[in-house]
């Protein structure tokens, strides 16, 4: 995606409301760690990484690859191996004038999501790339899409967005997992006509993770197949 057949658009504020910002921002929040000198955030696959670095711009370094080993939040019995994309950027760029403290994300549970009110598809996007799964539920024969994360009020915030979505997007509980984080999951009904939504605009802007995209897609034909 940054080698030049799309050309990803961003803000000289990387603060400021923006469709761009705001799929950074909900990566941040989802699969990122923020400190004073700067933040790390996780990426689903390459061309996703490069997306992010493009938005940092000159702040942000090149992705670094690894492949990483978890347990399933909902049974720690079962593992998964994924190749994961870090991308490292510099605060001394990223917090400008504003300082650390003007963040939409400066902490555990402080999340200012209020500058992409305008940009909730591309919000929700990068929460969805961050920390949501998505998969074919063989049992039901459904589209399952669900939030995990440490944090509860992350997930609290996730909600209170996927109830001001254009789509209807009824979510159950926030639970506990297995693994001592959190949860919670979209209605089996409502996941397909959310994910369609969510990824409907991402190949004009370039902002998604080809991967997780073709998860969904593959996802949405075995339902339709059932």
């Amino acid at each position: 995606m940054t080698d030049g057949t799309l050309e990803i658009e961003r803000p000289a504020d990387l603060l400021a409301g923006h469709p761009a910002t705001a799929y950074l921002w909900g990566h941040v929040a989802g699969s990122g760690e923020v400190t004073a000198d700067g933040l790390e955030v996780v990426a689903n696959d390459e061309p996703s990484a490069e997306v992010l670095a493009a938005i940092a711009g000159g702040a942000a370094a090149d992705p670094e690859r690894e492949t990483t080993t978890r347990e399933y939040a909902h049974d720690t019995s079962i593992t998964r191996t994924d190749e994961e994309y870090t991308v490292a950027i510099d605060g001394s760029e990223l917090y400008g004038q504003s300082g650390p403290l003007g963040l939409p994300v400066d902490g555990r549970g402080n999340y200012r999501f209020s500058a992409f009110s305008a940009h909730k598809r591309e919000l929700l996007r990068g929460l969805l790339e961050g920390c949501g799964t998505v998969c074919f539920k063989s049992s039901s024969g459904t589209v399952g899409i669900s939030f995990v994360a440490d944090d509860r009020e992350l997930l609290e915030a996730i909600d209170d967005l996927l109830a001001s979505c254009p789509v209807e997007a009824p979510t159950g509980e926030i639970s506990e997992t297995s693994s001592g984080g959190y949860w919670f999951g979209l209605a089996d009904d409502a996941a397909p006509a959310f994910g369609e939504w969510c990824y409907e605009t991402c190949e004009e802007t370039g902002l998604y993770a080809p991967s997780r995209k073709r998860k969904l897609e593959r996802s949405l034909e075995q339902a339709e197949n059932v």
